[in-house]
């Protein structure tokens, strides 16, 4: 299960030293990211063997980071989580006073955090690019989601698809993939969302990093700033999917890709209404849809 942004502070330290990480200190990295509690209430000894590395090798990872040791790095960290223990305590108490937890209520607790913290996390910054970047109608708009996020992509496409042209799922076998990614030149300034969580499916990473060396702007929407996705993105969003359950939720990172189609309209609103109408008017038509 995917625990999500920590704190922008944090992340963004991460992100923005995540290619000068050493395979040790990304190991340790991926600790402080999913395991905050960990590090804002251990040791250092306690996650370097989380990390498998050393002690020294989480020192090296706080001053790289620009904090002035392991201590500076927990303090960070608990100031991140902080809003997140008051709803952590009250499961937790939840859980004390009812022999069988309503999984239900816990339920309603982890989506609401998930949507808060993803929503969080989002920088008006990475907003405005990402709305950009999906407005302009003159560039082709390609959604690629692992197979557990393939809902989330196609209801991304619908809601594009009705306020823009050339927005298009690309799915298949890695032959087909190839062949619409190919389809694609540079000339055309294709924009590619990639969407996937941990284990991340191969195929998806791929060809994320093939379409971003041919000269796409890829937006990623995946769960980690070391995520193999946000590493070749232009702008990139971390969603939280914690599941009560033993699945990851898609809570959070639908509300986000409806902010997103949000923005886009917004956008496009001109030539956007005219669009809309147009579809409606097609429904009316065919009689397409039971009203009440």
């Amino acid at each position: 299960m995917s625990e999500g942004s920590i704190g922008s502070s944090v992340d963004a330290r991460i992100a923005e030293h995540r290619e000068q990480l050493s395979p040790t200190e990304r190991r340790v990295a991926a600790v402080v990211l999913d395991q905050p509690e960990l590090v804002a209430f251990g040791t250092v000894a306690r996650v370097a063997e989380m990390a498998e590395a050393s002690g020294a090798s989480v020192v090296r990872l706080a001053a790289r980071l620009g904090y002035s040791g392991f201590t500076d790095l927990q303090a960070a960290v608990q100031r991140a989580i902080g809003q997140q223990l008051r709803p952590a305590a009250e499961r937790i108490q939840l859980s004390a006073t009812h022999r069988r937890p309503d999984l239900v209520a816990r339920t309603l607790q982890a989506d609401l955090d998930n949507v808060e913290q993803t929503l969080r996390a989002v920088t008006p910054k990475d907003f405005d690019q990402a709305t950009s970047l999906l407005a302009v109608r003159s560039r082709p708009v390609r959604i690629l989601a692992g197979d557990a996020m393939a809902g989330l992509g196609a209801q991304l496409a619908a809601g594009l698809a009705l306020l823009r042209p050339d927005v298009a799922v690309v799915e298949g076998s890695d032959v087909a993939v190839a062949r619409q990614l190919a389809a694609l030149s540079r000339d055309t300034n294709p924009v590619l969302v990639a969407i996937d969580l941990r284990r991340y499916e191969r195929w998806v990473v791929q060809h994320a990093r093939r379409a971003a060396r041919a000269g796409a702007d890829v937006i990623a929407i995946t769960d980690s700033v070391l995520s193999p996705l946000a590493a070749v993105a232009t702008v990139s969003f971390t969603v939280r999917a914690e599941g009560a359950g033993p699945f990851d939720s898609l809570v959070g990172a639908l509300s986000l890709t409806n902010a997103l189609v949000s923005g886009v309209a917004g956008r496009l609103r001109r030539n956007a209404t005219p669009r809309l109408a147009a579809v409606e008017d097609a429904w009316r038509a065919t009689n397409a849809l039971l009203d009440p």
